[in-house]
């Protein structure tokens, strides 16, 4: 059996050091990226911020506590987005795999083709000098067998950093790491896992999966999975390009990680509805509905909440999607503010054109084609619903 070999890159600071390059002013100092409004919270804060404790999710009351010299400034999440999309064309140059997992993360499986640039250390290098050379902003790299070990090599170099942690190299590191650094495990999981005893990775492998199954249920062998060091979880490549094997596509989804934290279903419901009309026009450009819907939603705290809902007849229709998204989340309690949110269209099959036999159906879907012939046209959201106008860049008629 082949290693996988999986390239995670993470951007450092992402917002704040798209802020800091784009005016010189604001370089060296510290800085705090917000929404606009003003009971915000900082969305990302430069390092030179960071080291007088300032961190994302603070409200700019107590950041300002900490350094009274932050400065503060509204992010712009169009630019944001354009400058992801951007980068999704430098990674596709060293394999077709690559999942933009969120706004400042990226995972590529480069089993394949790393032999191509020089090997895994290789590719990472020219990967952050060209994101380097293009944005002048830095990157951390993180490779491993996984995904899982792709995002801890990550998470301990940054920032600025390169490391390839190799299969046999595992044990050694999961040894004597607290369970709550790895990727899945959350605050509250980690302080349940220690009223049983288990405190670090390698205690949680060879914890008994009965003992977990009893505390945790079905994701306690997910859980001593991951404190092995084991994540079977492929990279999806973005089901969106036009690769003509359609045959490969299982699910159509779009996440965007928020530029401010949202507080409530008002907030979060224009967002809802612009990731539905992502979804959906992807899936009508690829010929598909989809019978199965699904809502993501990650909260500050990096704990991830899905659910999904099965329905009887396959839609690719904006309107649809965005209600039965919008049901999911009614009867979602919102524990805490939410960082990402996240739609997927899965079940997938090719269109039947007697799914639209009705007047209405059949209006509804000239509408939408229209919309999306458009916005191919003349670019993303230059044609939108009105509910997704919800702040002043916005850029939709």
């Amino acid at each position: 059996m082949i290693m996988k070999i999986i390239l995670l890159v993470d951007m450092d600071a992402f917002f704040a050091s798209v802020e800091q390059q784009g005016n010189p002013a604001l370089r060296g100092k510290p800085i705090g990226v917000t929404g606009a409004g003003h009971r915000t919270v900082i969305t990302t804060s430069s390092y030179e911020a960071r080291a007088f404790g300032v961190k994302t999710g603070m409200n700019i009351y107590e950041a300002k506590a900490l350094c009274p010299q932050l400065i503060l400034v509204i992010g712009n999440n169009d630019k944001y987005t354009h400058i992801c999309a951007t980068l999704e064309k430098v990674y596709l140059k060293y394999t077709p795999l690559v999942e933009i997992y969120s706004i400042d993360e990226a995972f590529l499986d480069i089993t394949d083709s790393h032999h191509l640039f020089g090997g895994p250390l290789e590719a990472g290098r020219r990967i952050k000098a060209e994101i380097k050379k293009r944005f002048g902003i830095n990157s951390t790299i993180g490779i491993g067998p996984n995904r899982l070990i792709a995002k801890l090599a990550s998470d301990i170099s940054k920032p600025d950093g390169l490391r390839w942690i190799k299969a046999e190299e595992t044990g050694n590191l999961l040894k004597d790491l607290p369970t709550e650094k790895l990727w899945g495990i959350g605050r509250k999981t980690s302080e349940k896992l220690k009223t049983l005893g288990i405190r670090t990775c390698e205690e949680l492998g060879r914890a008994p999966a009965g003992l977990l199954r009893s505390h945790f249920g079905i994701i306690g062998e997910k859980l001593k999975a991951l404190g092995m060091g084991m994540d079977s979880t492929p990279v999806h490549a973005d089901s969106g390009k036009d690769s003509g094997n359609h045959e490969e596509i299982k699910s159509i989804g779009h996440s965007m990680t928020l530029p401010h934290d949202l507080y409530g279903r008002s907030e979060i419901t224009p967002r809802i509805l612009q990731l539905s009309e992502k979804v959906g026009s992807r899936a009508r450009r690829h010929g598909f509905v989809g019978r199965t819907i699904g809502l993501m939603i990650r909260y500050r705290s990096f704990e991830t909440f899905t659910r999904q809902r099965r329905i009887t007849s396959p839609t690719n229709d904006t309107h649809r999607i965005f209600h039965i998204a919008m049901d999911i989340l009614a009867s979602v309690r919102l524990r805490e503010p939410v960082r990402l949110l996240g739609i997927t269209l899965s079940g997938l099959e090719q269109v039947n054109n007697q799914l639209t036999i009705f007047n209405e159906q059949n209006r509804r879907a000239e509408l939408l084609n229209v919309m999306d012939r458009l916005n191919r046209k003349y670019g993303p959201s230059t044609l939108t619903w009105a509910a997704c106008i919800h702040n002043p860049r916005h850029k939709g008629v």
